[in-house]
């Protein structure tokens, strides 16, 4: 009867005895896991032995009780048994969400170049392997490098972030290598590295050609040892991480300019992916726009639906030298001037309206006096 029922409907919670007038509670428990894993089963004997109870846990019970027992001890046993379902659930959430934020859905485009490196992201994520993402400052680096690690065996793990750019080689190192109690004046507890932070997950060093020579040294040291040695410490921890990083200065220019190691710059660029400049890929530019547009209107909670055709137009032309970045901050501005359905043209900056304005060819007639029309 309780196989029949099963079969039919979602359960929260089975508690079984072992030895049932008609059957084998295992064979329930075997059922029920086999139909739904999620379902917590709690296993009730009064000839218990160490080898059944070992077979019930191997089986995917949560608990095995001895009987007799108290009936308060199975009820703290059944709240811990749905308080720990309740977790796995929230976990198995977040990290869809996690997957649904940082996965390719945050790359919006169907240009080409937007096609490659969609496949290009794809490729790469199951390796393990060092990626360099190289790119002007606002196409998304980050957003790739979050990619990578939402679709690689290392999701579950941490992605740690961490720029390099305009910060002192004693804070860099402590911040990357962590530092023991009483390595400086100030290091009065144990702190650990970002290496250590991010163990089994992805380590994502921005703007890694701003470290200095010293720094990169220890960088190439870490990379190849797997290991990191926190300031003040004698101790080599070993660490599993994967690292990606990103630059908007060539590093290879970097290089024949003897500013950056050209053994670390081979190290981090096993795999080199590079992200195109909003100017090259402007069939992009309406979808990013209604992207943003979308995002921007629910937060805000305005009823601005969509981009004007002439604002669309006025976007497609301009430049864009700060990128994808630029275009978000231009729609955010947009979208919180706007007090119409559809984001009109005298919303966006001047800048973009000025340079977007079609030019104007004058026929000039014989005798016309260029000063006195323009007075």
């Amino acid at each position: 009867e309780a196989a029949s029922l099963l079969r039919g409907d979602a359960v929260d919670l089975v508690l079984t005895d072992e030895k049932l007038p008609d059957g084998d509670g295992l064979e329930i428990l075997r059922h029920v896991k086999a139909a739904a894993p999620e379902t917590v089963v709690i296993v009730m004997t009064a000839y218990g032995s160490t080898e059944a109870a070992v077979a019930a846990r191997k089986l995917g019970a949560f608990s095995y009780l001895m009987k007799p027992f108290d009936v308060d001890e199975v009820r703290i046993v059944i709240r811990e048994a749905l308080a720990t379902r309740d977790l796995r659930e929230e976990n198995v959430r977040l990290r869809r969400e996690v997957g649904e934020r940082y996965g390719l859905d945050k790359l919006v485009g169907v240009s080409a170049s937007m096609a490659s490196l969609f496949e290009m992201i794809r490729a790469v994520a199951p390796a393990s392997s060092t990626v360099l993402v190289t790119g002007e400052s606002g196409t998304g680096k980050e957003l790739v490098a979050r990619a990578i690690h939402a679709l690689s065996p290392r999701a579950d793990k941490p992605f740690v972030s961490f720029n390099c750019g305009a910060i002192t080689d004693t804070l860099l190192e402590t911040e990357l290598f962590g530092h023991e109690s009483g390595a400086f004046t100030d290091a009065k507890h144990r702190k650990k590295g970002l290496f250590e932070v991010a163990h089994g997950g992805t380590l994502f060093l921005d703007e890694v050609g701003e470290t200095s020579p010293a720094m990169q040294v220890k960088l190439l040291r870490a990379l190849q040892e797997r290991t990191s040695r926190r300031v003040g410490g004698t101790q080599e921890i070993e660490v599993d991480v994967r690292v990606i990083s990103a630059t908007n200065v060539p590093l290879d220019r970097l290089v024949q300019e003897k500013r950056f190691r050209e053994d670390l710059f081979y190290r981090l660029q096993v795999i080199p992916i590079h992200t195109p400049p909003l100017r090259e890929r402007r069939e992009d530019i309406p979808m990013l726009a209604e992207h943003f547009l979308r995002r921007f209107a629910g937060q805000m909670g305005k009823r601005v639906v969509k981009v004007s055709d002439a604002a669309v137009a006025a976007l497609k032309r301009y430049a864009w030298p700060g990128n994808v970045r630029e275009l978000e901050n231009v729609i955010e501005r947009a979208v919180a001037l706007e007090t119409t359905e559809a984001v009109l043209p005298e919303r966006l900056p001047e800048g973009i309206r000025s340079q977007a304005r079609p030019e104007v060819a004058l026929s000039l007639g014989p005798g016309f006096d260029l000063d006195q029309h323009l007075r």
